[in-house]
């Protein structure tokens, strides 16, 4: 086999720039804080530009010999997706909405029916024609007026999530005067048809802050503030509740929640507090016709669901509807007029049952080891179809109907994979890796039949392990294209995320995070041990918290992975987190601590990727991230890679590849996103010498 050759390029090096960082007693000298000063508009914002382009240019250079490779590997990519095709139409209010791709286009049209699939089609909004010579488009939050004649939508042209919410006559396909900056794209329609509630973003923090209320024909400017959150450290929205009764603002943090609402039908009634906020206490509302469920961990690490009259809603009045139980984590409800639907999770997989209001309760069969299951789209309050989605790492993406009375179920349809693709010819395995501690730790895998295990397939692991979200085997056209070269791919269900239960989550943040990195690297060692790999062929991949995870394991044990691909990487926890004006930090302090704190100070930088860089060999590493990015900002990563450059021994290669035009999601097409992917799939094939 011949070893792929790496051009003999030079590597751009970052210019030092000393800067000390003095707090809790603690001296730290940053060379390249100077990176931050592209949206802060420093003077050495074009110096900033200037290094990132380098190091473009350098990754161009290192990886040109992996053009027909990547040409390939993108064509490979695409042709497995259907291009011409339409999701299952969903019913509400009278219409049965859908989308649809066209082949050859990039986007897609949001349409409708009125009552019956046989009627014309009304194309809502075509993002193909809306997104026609921009770099980047995106269309959110699309909602339709109770009386069906208006569309409210957020659109973001730059990707830092600043949603623009405008509203479209679809009587005249005119779009009204009215446009609102500055939002989550979250528009919220009264019952009156002309007054709408969205959330307002601070334009330099970019938290969301308030909630405002817009009649239609008047000033955004003048937009009043219905709710002002004043705790940094909470997220809000606003939403309907299914059967349109109701307007909810919700305010969630880590470890407490509140809620207040008003009826749909008196938008200019003040909003009423469901449950003042309690330490610790986290709970959230369905409306039902006659009361309210509470989803809540009052007293309850892995929740309970509880209920209360609709005029007595704070929580004396609450009552048990399922108990707290210890070896199920409750993760959400979904409420019908005659059904309830819980969303649970049991041994690290999801279950969903359905519970019918006078009390009987079933469960849905699912057969596979390792899989995923959860609640689709269902607007209609009174329905009695339930649409849920399925998938497993050798199963497509199927969506069923399934009759909550009868227990009957439809698939309605399932994932294509253009150009043939036989779930027989994979095998999907669930395994437990044991952590230092003694937990076990699930690990999902799927590789093509005929592996050999004696230590010499390449094997790609992948976590995120944060947030307590939840990481599910799911199926992936891209991941074929590994697969079929041979890679196993494996999934590590890390403490940090929730697929065991609130506790799992717990033991995985704050002063317990270092639980997630070394679980991540038990797990390595574990697969090694079973011969499915060796370090010689290990590689990791994480992204925004998850990578993270990646620059904390390859300080603490360089010399397990071949190959790290880092994607938008958390990796300047200590300096991000003291940076109130950075989008994020105050809402995270739940997550990760306040360095304002001594012990979480010292705690954080112990395993912060950027102070701990040492002078030792790296793995091979390709780090990604986009300009714009507004969840994690392209200068913690730009910063990495230079210290990193500039202090790591031996020969191994580090990439880093900025996107000028996009943000933390990457590009908006459905197809240029998979640009990405062929270069991560190059980097790592050219490691492992396949050229084809």
């Amino acid at each position: 086999m011949e070893t792929y050759k790496w051009p003999a390029a030079k590597a751009p090096i970052a210019e030092i720039k000393p800067k000390q960082r003095i707090l809790h007693g603690d001296t730290v000298t940053d060379d390249y804080y100077w990176m931050i000063d592209y949206f802060k508009k420093g003077p050495d914002s074009t110096a900033t530009i200037d290094y990132l382009n380098a190091e473009n240019a350098y990754l161009d250079t290192m990886m040109s010999g992996t053009k027909t490779l990547q040409a390939n590997l993108f064509k490979e990519l695409k042709d497995r997706i259907k291009e011409k095709d339409e999701s299952v139409p969903v019913f509400k209010n009278g219409y049965f909405y859908y989308s649809r791709t066209e082949e050859g286009k990039q986007y897609n049209k949001f349409c409708r029916k009125k009552g019956t699939l046989e009627a014309p089609e009304e194309i809502l909004l075509d993002i193909d024609e809306l997104a026609k010579d921009l770099p980047y488009y995106a269309a959110t939050g699309y909602s339709v007026s109770p009386d069906n004649k208006l569309l409210a939508y957020g659109v973001d042209k730059v990707s830092r999530r600043q949603y623009t919410i405008l509203i479209k006559n679809l009587e005249t396909g005119e779009l009204l005067k009215d446009s609102i900056p500055n939002t989550e794209g979250d528009p919220v329609w009264s019952a009156d048809n002309k007054t709408l509630f969205y959330t307002s973003k601070n334009p330099k923090t970019l938290l969301s802050e308030k909630i405002k209320k817009h009649k239609l024909g008047t000033s955004a400017a003048k937009d009043p503030v219905v709710y002002h959150e004043k705790d940094k450290s909470n997220y809000i929205g606003v939403g309907k509740s299914k059967s349109g009764k109701y307007i909810f603002i919700y305010s969630s943090a880590t470890l407490s929640a509140e809620e207040w609402l008003i009826p749909a039908d008196q938008p200019d009634a003040e909003f009423k507090v469901f449950q003042p906020r309690i330490k610790d206490v986290i709970y959230n509302v369905v409306a039902l016709a006659d009361k309210f469920l509470i989803l809540t961990n009052w007293d309850a690490q892995n929740f309970r669901l509880m209920e209360c009259p609709l005029d007595q809603t704070e929580r004396e009045n609450w009552k048990e509807v399922i108990p707290h139980r210890k070896d199920v984590l409750l993760e959400d409800v979904e409420g019908f007029r005659d059904f309830i639907v819980i969303s649970e999770r049991q041994n690290g997989l999801a279950q969903l049952q359905i519970r019918k209001l006078d009390g009987t309760e079933h469960y849905i069969d699912f057969e596979e080891p390792t899989y995923n299951a959860s609640v689709g789209n269902n607007p209609e309050y009174n329905s009695t179809t339930l649409r849920y989605i399925y998938t497993s790492m050798t199963t497509p993406a199927s969506i069923y109907d399934y009759q909550m009375d009868t227990k009957e179920k439809q698939l309605r349809k399932q994932q294509e994979v253009v150009g043939g693709y036989n779930k027989a010819d994979y095998t999907t395995e669930r395994l437990y890796a044991i952590a230092k501690d003694g937990t076990q730790i699930p690990i999902s895998l799927v590789y093509k039949n005929g592996l050999k295990r004696d230590g010499t397939a390449p094997l790609l692991l992948y976590a995120y392990g944060s947030y307590g979200h939840s990481i599910d085997a799911s199926f992936s056209t891209s991941n074929l294209s590994l697969l079929n070269r041979g890679f196993v791919y494996a999934i590590a269900h890390i403490r940090g995320g929730q697929e065991m239960g609130r506790h799992w989550y717990e033991d995985g943040k704050l002063m317990k995070k270092m639980n997630t990195f070394t679980d991540f690297i038990d797990c390595g060692h574990y697969l090694i041990e079973q011969k499915f790999t060796s370090p010689a062929h290990l590689y990791a991949q994480g992204g925004s918290a998850g990578g993270l995870l990646m620059g904390a394991i390859i300080n603490l044990e360089p010399a397990l992975w071949h190959g790290i691909i880092a994607q938008v990487p958390f990796v300047d926890v200590v300096n991000t987190m003291l940076d109130e004006s950075i989008p994020l930090t105050t809402n995270e302090f739940d997550e990760w601590g306040n360095p304002k704190h001594a012990d979480a100070y010292h705690y954080m930088k112990s395993y912060s990727p950027y102070e701990n860089i040492e002078a030792k060999d790296y793995p091979n590493m390709l780090v990604t991230t986009g300009l714009h990015d507004s969840q994690v900002q392209y200068f913690e990563p730009a910063k990495w890679v230079a210290k990193l450059r500039a202090t790591k021994t031996g020969e191994n290669i580090l990439l880093l590849k900025t996107d000028m035009d996009f943000g933390h999601g990457g590009a908006s097409g459905r197809f240029d996103y998979l640009k990405e992917i062929a270069l991560n799939y190059a980097f790592l094939l050219s490691l492992e010498n396949i050229s084809k």
